[in-house]
């Protein structure tokens, strides 16, 4: 350790309580561990260097020494050389931090790339390459993990000038953050991996967008006895969108990602549609298939010809440390925890004792809330028949769960809500229900015209064991998607009588 450039940042710290005015301010730390740093930096007003940086601390020594140090280190750059700061820079900066006090260098980067990411969202105006022959600039979305790695990595090798952006979602104490994919630590992990690479690497904090557009409708969606897909969602409305935006900011003609999904009809005058990806088992147009065509025309998807031994054998021949890191598996705000136990925590949800019913009314047993159930749920059901009984309804109104045999489940009509059709609603010859199923032969009713309608029904060429109203139903043309909508409760198949009546028809209020 070079003690002599530590004591002149600890002894004559560079920015200590300066806060730029109209400068974009990012937080690391917490009182709880010791240390926090929050750091602020304004881009000049042509929007590519940065003019002016300065920090706040409440910590020990080393993190007053190592918020100077990213200051200083900040100062005047371009805005696509400050994005390659890494907490190596940092530490070399101080002389090399001991070990014990490499933490304070992790902090300094974690809050200037956060500082930077918010200046580059709300003020960056990078002008795209120029000149003859210049490279396109593209943004990869970077996750930390094997895929998003090789999409920046086959961005790259197609001549493209790549950045990086990694979104921060969520954090709660709660949470694995090795296991998620959004979290503070994910966030740490990608922007390591990206300057590794070679690629400049910005964060974008996105927790209030993510918090008001995923969480809270997954959490009124359960209240309303409905299963929610959150990560349509974010996808679709949330994160997609603010990278897509960024995008622009920094003069980016394309947002790759490390999806399995593939774009086709890219001259049709309404814009490209979704393709399923060459590895059917890794597809997840699904999840995309609320993307608007005009997003779709800015989006690259490098994985949508490969399977995944493909794409981690790249990871490895490029020597990157991910190449075999397991693949996510939870909903990002789920990771480390249980859905019960996170609609207790975040919506409230605490045990609610009902009936359980069958569709005469009849009381089968109980239950501990109905929003611990899903249309289509045989397993932790609790009760018993002569023929297996499945959830066939939820009732938020009347806190019951109605059970029923497989042929009261099954269906061959699902109506849904908020459709978006990118083409004729003649051209759908199948559907989607769930993220892994296969489709299954479908048309809509009525063939509706491109565009947006509030209610069509489906009608199926074979009988499915319901539909769990609140998830996507992906409209399909082969291997196209053409559109989307979300699937409600089927009125016409729920007629129960009142509570405490004898069995006879009333209306049940959809879950929808």
């Amino acid at each position: 350790m070079d003690r002599e450039l530590f004591e002149h940042h600890l002894t004559y710290p560079l920015g200590r309580g300066h806060a730029p005015a109209g400068g974009a301010s990012g937080v690391a730390g917490t009182r709880s561990c010791g240390d926090v740093i929050r750091f602020t930096l304004a881009l000049d007003a042509a929007g590519t260097h940065v003019a002016d940086a300065g920090y706040e601390v409440d910590g020990c020594g080393a993190a007053i020494a190592a918020g100077s140090a990213a200051v200083e280190l900040v100062r005047g750059r371009t805005l696509v050389d400050a994005a390659r700061i890494s907490v190596a820079e940092v530490d070399a900066a101080l002389g090399g931090l001991s070990p014990a006090k490499l933490h304070a260098a992790e902090l300094a980067a974690d809050a200037l790339a956060r500082a930077l990411g918010g200046a580059a969202r709300a003020s960056a105006q990078l002008p795209p390459p120029a000149g003859d022959g210049a490279r396109t600039r593209t943004l990869v979305a970077m996750s930390g993990g094997v895929d998003s790695a090789v999409a920046a990595l086959l961005s790259a090798q197609d001549g493209s000038e790549v950045l990086a952006v990694t979104l921060e979602l969520w954090a709660d104490e709660q949470n694995d953050e090795e296991r998620s994919c959004c979290s503070a630590q994910a966030v740490r992990v990608a922007r390591g991996l990206a300057h590794r690479m070679g690629i400049p690497h910005l964060t974008l904090d996105l927790r209030h967008e993510f918090r008001a557009g995923v969480v809270d409708p997954f959490l009124e969606g359960h209240a309303e006895g409905r299963t929610p897909n959150p990560c349509v969602s974010c996808n679709g409305h949330v994160r997609l969108d603010a990278m897509l935006e960024l995008a622009d900011r920094l003069g980016a003609a394309h947002l790759a990602t490390g999806h399995y999904a593939r774009v086709t009809e890219h001259e049709d005058a309404a814009g490209p549609l979704l393709r399923v990806a060459a590895d059917p088992a890794k597809d997840q147009t699904y999840m995309l298939a609320a993307l608007a065509p005009a997003s779709l025309a800015r989006l690259r998807f490098p994985l949508g010809a490969l399977e995944k031994p493909q794409v981690r054998a790249l990871a490895a021949e490029a020597a990157l440390p991910v190449a075999s890191k397991p693949d996510s598996q939870d909903l990002c705000f789920l990771a480390g925890t249980s859905r019960n136990a996170f609609l207790i925590r975040h919506g409230e949800m605490e045990e609610q004792p009902g009936e359980i019913v069958d569709r005469r009314g009849r009381v089968l047993g109980r239950h501990r809330g109905y929003h611990g159930f899903t249309v289509g749920q045989r397993k932790g059901l609790g009760v018993s028949g002569r023929e297996p009984l499945y959830v066939i309804a939820t009732d938020p109104r009347h806190n019951r769960v109605v059970a029923g045999t497989r042929d009261e489940l099954r269906t061959s009509r699902v109506p849904i809500r908020g459709v978006r059709l990118h083409r004729d609603g003649a051209r759908v010859d199948g559907v989607k229900l769930r993220y892994h199923a296969p489709p299954l032969p479908a048309r809509l009713r009525d063939d509706p015209a491109a565009g947006t309608h509030r209610h069509a029904v489906l009608e199926l060429g074979e009988p499915i064991d319901g539909a769990a109203p609140g998830q996507l139903a992906c409209l399909m043309d082969g291997d196209v998607v053409v559109g989307w909508g979300t699937i409600v409760a089927d009125p016409e198949r729920l007629a129960l009588p009142a509570p405490g009546s004898a069995p006879r028809a009333a209306v049940l209020t959809p879950v929808a």
